[in-house]
């Protein structure tokens, strides 16, 4: 295979971005693509090249419910595609590449092109003052617990679909066509990832681990659990229980019922009433 691209969707989070570019254009292989769709971010625009690596920005409008994470996402992964990448690979705005990661990911998809492949993702403490170092990423390498640990050189395949998500994964074109993908009923926060899992089951399509192509995800305040995207992440779960026939992000619908925020109502997800 040849032509690779690396495809972000991003709305704020500029420092992060810059890292992010930056951890890209020092990449073992660099890639050939590099696609930013800005979510209602006019700033983001004029992005400057770092290390010989230029970004191509298309901007989205945000959608009357919240951002467009599904539709920015098809639309990222479509025009690195359309570019001419064999290979796409996705990551989370926050996400740093390890400096192999962009030639881990094309040779596992070169290797295995009916694959979706999932890299190992560490949460990164707070930054120390100046910023993380790249040079020292692999010195704080812990990957998320909710996902396999495995070595590198190590894979595993048919993941559950419910634990894929989107910080970091990469495909082929046969792939992303045959998956059809981000359902784009999905708006604001939640669910899409999963339906996306579903959807890759629904096609055919093998999600697998590697224990290589390891990101490095940057450290910003988080809510547990989202209580700001509660509006959001009961709507789209509606849309996946309508699609999939069962409900998503339990955990979090659980939470919620337990601080009195949703009742189940007439065999749905409401929020509670005074």
């Amino acid at each position: 295979m040849s032509g690779v691209g690396v495809v972000t969707i991003a709305h704020g989070r500029h420092a992060h971005l810059r890292s992010q570019h930056l951890s890209l254009a020092v990449s073992t292989c660099r890639p050939d693509v590099y696609v930013v769709v800005a979510m209602d971010d006019p700033e983001l625009d004029d992005r400057p090249a770092h290390g010989g690596l230029a970004a191509r920005v298309l901007p989205i409008e945000t959608a009357p419910l919240g951002l467009p994470l599904a539709a920015a996402r098809n639309r990222g992964i479509d025009a690195a595609f359309e570019a001419g990448c064999d290979v796409v690979i996705a990551l989370d705005v926050d996400c740093l590449a390890s400096p192999d990661l962009v030639a881990d990911y094309c040779r596992l998809v070169s290797t295995s092109p009916d694959t979706v492949w999932q890299g190992p993702v560490t949460y990164l403490p707070p930054p120390p003052a100046g910023g993380y170092s790249l040079a020292t990423l692999a010195d704080l390498d812990d990957p998320h617990p909710a996902r396999p640990r495995l070595e590198r050189g190590e894979t595993r395949g048919d993941a559950r679909p419910e634990l894929f998500w989107s910080l970091s994964f990469a495909l082929s074109g046969s792939s992303w066509r045959r998956s059809g993908g981000f359902c784009e009923e999905y708006v604001g926060y939640g669910g899409e990832d999963t339906d996306f899992g579903q959807s890759l089951r629904a096609a055919g399509i093998d999600l697998s681990w590697t224990g290589d192509a390891r990101a490095y995800h940057q450290y910003h305040p988080v809510s547990r659990p989202p209580i700001e995207h509660l509006d959001d992440i009961l709507r789209n779960a509606k849309i996946y229980e309508r699609r999939w026939g069962t409900w998503p992000m339990g955990g979090w619908l659980e939470e919620f019922e337990r601080r009195g925020l949703i009742v189940w109502q007439q065999d749905s997800w409401v929020r509670a009433t005074c």
